[in-house]
């Protein structure tokens, strides 16, 4: 019969730079450390281990309050960053992190990178709390030495009660722009419907007690199938990093999040060829041990989930960063597993589109996303830096088509090569540490690209015309002729040669006048007097005779590649000119 255990929830903590992501986790880590409970914090690879002594320790009389029983071992902060969390791809689908603590600062608010966040959360359908941070530096805040928000704040004056709760009803209703109702924890009607608010101060640590203790109640609440894991089958976990270590080559960071990883376990992971095989020599967890004090790390012979751990293994530097790792049981049966998605993500293919290039498997999977929703096609798709030939690749899709001719980085280095080519070549590359921001900045491209192309057409092509000499409005038969005209339907410009209706040029327009003011232009509903050189009224041109815009034959085409550029009056009047220029050259 397999064995079943609950494992710790694995938690992901967002938010804009600046707003107290590390400084959060330090206090955590730092609190429990002071807190000195029995089994205390546990040091991982990539993230941080919180047992449940501590959480209760630390949340005092408010789980007794609100019926909380702690069945969870404890919580797993993940260090890493947390988009990384959220897009990094694993066998079973979805993403790394059970839940979230989305971090504001209640000062300044949401930011790009808040905005990003909750985009991602909304995504991958992940519960999330907001730690409302900074209440410390809230005006006339009075600190006090406790875990507990709900304590410190019934030690506040009134004004500082009412400016906390301004604030909070500001977060409140930037939230639901984007379908969330939220309230301040204590205030809570449905939990299930409801995002938790808790107003916490990373620096003093006061209302950290609340957090871990909601998210921890939250988490055995409503995951508690996807907690259950086999204890000992076998491991299945995420590449967070692959780093390359003095003296030991490269190594992993992953997180473990089901079964039991051994020294000596075959592992199957993901290269940008496929799926490679290796086994591996060496667990790894920071050294915390005073006797070794020189040693970075130490080896364990096994490790259960939830865990992050460093492996040490052979032919680990293709490994991509959020692939799955699994030990192997049935070698062709894992193998088809973990490739089933890899082609969705990685590819290569003959069609014109963009060229996309990631930091890993789940970014990668997240900007597909977000491309195919705006109808965007995509040529390639790959992890790592973006090199000289993702630079070639779109350098000879943008011979096909401008627009599509471009390199997206999403958090990733763009080598010097690459960089140089893309100057040289004037080939696009847009890159960002912002995902959203990729997606936004090559639309804002497309969009001023075009609106240049519109304007070097409209300024070098002679523009679509119908005009008409008024009868009674000679005033100059010729040398040059000066007429009056009205025009019908498109524009008429200073340069734009003219033809009568069967395609007979009649002259150049050398200068336009309005009112007695010199134009450039005239547009439909205009009455001007224009001059032309070449014009003979009563030879070549009669009062009350139409006449259109010449054009050649390259001009027209060009025009009808653009036709979203022109009305639908100067669209009619095009045909026109292209049946008179056709029927003329018989």
């Amino acid at each position: 019969m397999i064995k079943m255990a609950v494992r710790s929830p694995i938690i992901a903590v967002l938010g804009h730079v600046d707003h107290g992501k590390t400084q959060l986790l330090d206090s955590v880590r730092g609190t429990a450390v002071v807190k000195r409970e029995a089994g205390g914090i546990t040091q991982m690879i990539g993230a941080s281990y919180i047992p449940k002594g501590i959480i209760e320790g630390l949340s005092g009389e408010f789980a007794k309050r609100m019926n909380i029983t702690l069945k969870i071992p404890g919580l797993l902060f993940i260090d890493t960053p947390g988009h990384e969390a959220f897009t990094n791809l694993r066998e079973r689908g979805g993403s790394i992190a059970d839940m979230a603590i989305l971090i504001v600062d209640i000062n300044q608010g949401f930011q790009p990178q808040t905005i990003e966040s909750i985009k991602i959360l909304k995504q991958y359908k992940t519960p999330f709390i907001i730690a409302a941070n900074k209440i410390d530096i809230i005006h006339g805040w009075n600190v006090q030495k406790t875990t507990s928000f709900l304590e410190t704040f019934s030690k506040q004056s009134e004004i500082v009660k009412q400016r906390i709760d301004e604030k909070i009803y500001g977060i409140m209703g930037k939230i639901s722009e984007y379908g969330f109702d939220s309230e301040r924890f204590d205030r809570l009607t449905d939990f299930t419907k409801q995002v938790s608010i808790v107003p916490v101060s990373a620096k003093t640590k006061e209302g950290i007690g609340e957090l871990l203790v909601l998210i921890a109640g939250m988490s055995q609440k409503f995951l508690e199938k996807n907690l259950q894991i086999e204890v000992s089958g076998p491991g299945k976990a995420s590449i967070i990093e692959v780093k390359e270590e003095k003296g030991m080559g490269h190594t992993v960071d992953i997180i473990l999040y089901d079964g039991v990883m051994k020294r000596g376990d075959e592992i199957l992971f993901l290269t940008n060829n496929g799926a490679k095989k290796t086994k591996i020599r060496g667990l790894l967890l920071p050294n915390t041990s005073s006797n070794n004090p020189n040693e970075k790390y130490m080896n364990v012979d096994e490790v259960h989930a939830a865990s992050g751990i460093k492996i040490l293994a052979p032919n680990l530097e293709s490994a991509l960063p959020g692939s799955p790792v699994v030990v192997i049981e049935d070698e062709e049966k894992d193998r088809k597993e973990i490739e089933k998605h890899f082609k969705k993500i990685i590819f290569e293919t003959e069609k014109n589109g963009v060229i996309v290039k990631a930091d890993s498997l789940g970014s990668i999977e997240a900007l597909i996303e977000l491309l195919k929703e705006k109808k965007v096609p995509i040529k390639e798709a790959s992890v790592g830096k973006i090199n000289k030939k993702d630079i070639l690749s779109a350098h000879s899709v943008a011979k096909k088509d401008k627009y599509l001719g471009v390199v997206l980085g999403f958090n990733v280095a763009v080598l010097d090569e690459a960089r140089e080519e893309s100057e040289s070549a004037k080939t696009k590359l847009i890159s960002s540490d912002i995902i959203y921001k990729v997606i936004e900045n090559y639309e804002e491209w497309v969009k001023d690209e075009k609106e240049k192309e519109k304007k070097e057409v409209l300024e070098n092509l002679p523009h679509p015309a119908r005009i008409k000499f008024l009868k009674g409005c000679c005033f100059r038969a010729c040398r040059p002729a000066i007429i009056g005209v009205e025009v019908l339907g498109g524009k008429i410009k200073v340069g734009t040669t003219v033809m009568d209706k069967n395609g007979k040029i009649i002259g150049e327009i050398k200068s336009i006048q309005h009112e007695k003011e010199t134009k450039q232009e005239a547009e439909k509903g205009m009455q001007v007097a224009l001059s032309c050189q070449e014009m003979h009224v009563g030879k070549n041109i009669e009062e009350g005779e139409l006449m259109l815009t010449y054009m050649n034959k390259e001009q027209i085409k060009l025009w009808k590649s653009k036709m979203e550029l022109l009305d639908s009056d100067s669209q009619e009047i095009l045909e026109q000119i292209e049946r008179i220029i056709i029927k003329s050259a018989f």
